[in-house]
């Protein structure tokens, strides 16, 4: 066991960002309850441990479409983006009711964050987020964040500031100072080639350097489905996550106990970080 991996065991302040490809099914868009169950018995588990948790959840424009039977259909693209922001409306109030039900069977409380580009580039909104999650940590409470794609368009159309959940939840966990980001994908981790196009990718346990091959490679990997982040996403989510003294790890989404395999030194997904 590598040192940083051994050091994982001492983190304090973990945020995960679950995708929408782990929390639905790919056919209907519908949740995955059984997996959507684990990953909270998994994180209660892990605050009651006496670590700060923080999850950025994706889903919400997916779980919209399929409450209103569009999951499949095709958008005309004048009323795309209209149609997007409504069915995130409709679908970020079924998943926080989800959310809030899981969380009440393990006696915990969570707290709903919604988050503009405006509120983290404005220095006064920005310090009152901060002040907003650490009151919920100090109260026991578990923060679940999304962008308000509502209202704002940026991670729906992937361009400006957040342009997706990854990019979302290193910005959180710069915020909050938290010394652990988790990254929940359909995949390993980060491979050295595209594992859906090449059988003989390997994965790679621990990154401590974002080379100019590393990030030319992961531009080329395949991401499909219903999830927006791909690789190169999640390499710009460790280059701000590493930038701002935390480590990064890229974990399977599909089993949600690969959290607590690698918080005790488990050499699982791939490893992000400063202290190789």
């Amino acid at each position: 066991m590598s040192s940083a991996r051994a050091g994982l065991k001492d983190k304090k302040r973990i945020v995960v960002k679950i995708g929408s490809s782990s929390l639905v099914h790919e056919e209907t868009g519908r949740l995955n309850i059984m997996r959507l169950e684990r990953l909270v018995r998994v994180l209660v588990d892990i605050k009651n441990e006496g670590r700060d948790v923080c999850l950025v959840s994706s889903g919400a424009v997916a779980i919209g479409k399929a409450s209103i039977g569009l999951y499949r259909e095709k958008i005309h693209e004048a009323d795309s983006l209209p149609l997007k922001q409504a069915c995130a409306s409709i679908g970020q109030a079924k998943l926080v009711m989800m959310y809030q039900k899981l969380f009440a069977e393990y006696n915990t409380g969570m707290g709903q964050v919604l988050l503009t580009r405006v509120t983290l580039d404005n220095e006064y909104t920005r310090k009152n987020a901060y002040n907003t999650f650490e009151e919920l940590f100090k109260l026991g409470v578990v923060p679940v964040v999304n962008e308000n794609d509502s209202i704002s368009t940026e991670e729906i159309e992937q361009v400006q500031t957040f342009g997706d959940n990854d990019r979302l939840s290193a910005i959180v966990a710069e915020l909050t100072g938290a010394d652990l980001l988790v990254l929940l994908s359909d995949i390993d981790g980060m491979y050295t080639d595209d594992p859906k196009n090449n059988p003989d990718a390997e994965l790679i346990s621990e990154i401590t350097d974002i080379s100019d091959k590393l990030v030319h490679m992961a531009k080329g990997t395949h991401k499909g489905g219903v999830g927006r982040g791909g690789m190169s996403a999640k390499l710009t989510a460790a280059e701000i996550a590493l930038g701002a003294g935390a480590d990064m790890l890229i974990l399977n989404g599909n089993d949600p106990y690969n959290i607590k395999l690698a918080l005790e030194g488990e050499s699982v997904g791939t490893l992000f970080t400063n202290n190789g």
